[in-house]
């Protein structure tokens, strides 16, 4: 039997209250991708894609997130209520996500510009880059205090917690788990990858998962990965939800994607399960979420009270229990959350982001022309 094959169970507990447009989540993982402009009232917390005006700007605390919206709004519903501060937010759009919002805050930078306070990704690399570029402010983020080493910045300029798994996806009814690949290498197999979705992995932790793959197994063998994969076929959609939907839809058996997607899709295909394959040194890679404060932001202040929140245990607990099931990396709190750690990768995120550029010659060289 496949040692770290972990079936999703859904659960009546989720916290997370559905977007205004009325379209549900099983909408959203079913049927659409939300891409483009769209602003949400969320009782002075105002959620969006767009340009903040300067009114809101001087007045709010300015987010720009790469977390899902639905995930975002009930946290940022709940800083407002316990602070009075309200947070007009940018959100970046599943094909473009985390890259977008990253070059708009250099560009900005450039400019003399700076719009936003805080970021708050779905990842971690892309937020490290911008720590080398000298993007972020350091801050000791006192709410973060249990948080292990391996997800802070040793310079104090980024905090990460609520883990997502790279899984591979699969319907549990069509699909046995023990033919099942128990390496990610294996996964490119040509009879298992030509039944395979993936999101496109120039963008999001699509990208970071394939610049693992490079630190794991070095440039030649991550090159070969690539070329498998694309020789046989595998279908790129725009994203990892758009991966899951192709599965969903029987247009592929297998998706490369994040648990938190496999979660929201359970609504759609309740047989839908995760598997977490070895990247080579024992379990899978597992990306934090991140948070840093953007040097020279229009509201500092704001933005260390949003940063004290967005890293603190509550707001773990609260992703935990969406639908989403976040996992947290706080040891305690996922004792006290009944939740098992997936067999993790130990690679160090800034080695990742390290071999970054090299994944990206090779995604541009080989799979996405």
């Amino acid at each position: 039997m496949l040692r770290d094959v972990v079936p999703l169970v859904a659960d009546s507990s989720a916290c997370v209250t559905e977007p205004s447009s009325g379209r549900s989540r099983r909408v959203r993982l079913g049927l659409v991708v939300l891409i483009g402009a769209s602003t949400y009232a969320l009782a002075g917390t105002a959620c969006r894609r767009g340009e903040p005006t300067a009114s809101q700007a001087n007045a709010q605390v300015v987010l720009y997130a790469s977390i899902d919206e639905p995930t975002a709004q009930p946290v940022l519903d709940a800083f407002r209520k316990q602070t009075g501060i309200g947070v007009s937010v940018v959100l970046d759009s599943e094909a473009g996500k985390t890259t977008g919002l990253v070059n708009r805050i250099i560009a900005e930078a450039k400019s003399g510009r700076v719009r936003a306070d805080v970021f708050w990704s779905g990842e971690v690399f892309q937020t490290i880059r911008l720590a080398r570029e000298d993007l972020l402010a350091a801050y000791e983020v006192a709410s973060a205090a249990d948080i292990p080493h391996r997800f802070k910045d040793a310079q104090r300029r980024w905090t990460g917690c609520s883990l997502r798994a790279r899984v591979l996806a699969y319907d549990s009814a069509r699909t046995n788990p023990v033919e099942l690949p128990l390496r990610w290498e294996d996964v490119a197999a040509p009879a298992f990858a030509e039944h395979l979705a993936i999101g496109n992995p120039l963008f999001g932790t699509t990208r970071g998962h394939v610049a693992s793959m490079f630190t794991a197994w070095g440039v030649e063998r991550g090159r070969t990965f690539l070329t498998r994969i694309h020789e046989s076929g595998a279908l790129i959609v725009d994203g990892n939800s758009a991966a899951v939907r192709a599965v969903l839809e029987g247009r592929a058996r297998f998706a490369i994607t994040d648990s938190d997607d496999v979660w929201l899709a359970r609504t759609v295909l309740p047989t839908l399960s995760a598997a977490y394959p070895d990247l080579g040194d024992g379990g899978t890679l597992l990306i934090p979420c991140s948070v840093a404060l953007i040097r020279g932001g229009p509201n500092p202040d704001g933005g260390r009270k949003l940063m004290e929140f967005l890293a603190s245990s509550e707001v773990e607990r609260m992703l935990a229990r969406s639908e989403a099931r976040f996992i947290p990396v706080r040891d305690a709190l996922r004792e006290e959350l009944g939740i098992k750690l997936p067999p993790a990768s130990t690679i160090p995120f800034d080695a990742v982001a390290d071999n970054m550029d090299d994944a990206m010659q090779g995604i541009r060289e080989i799979l996405v022309r």
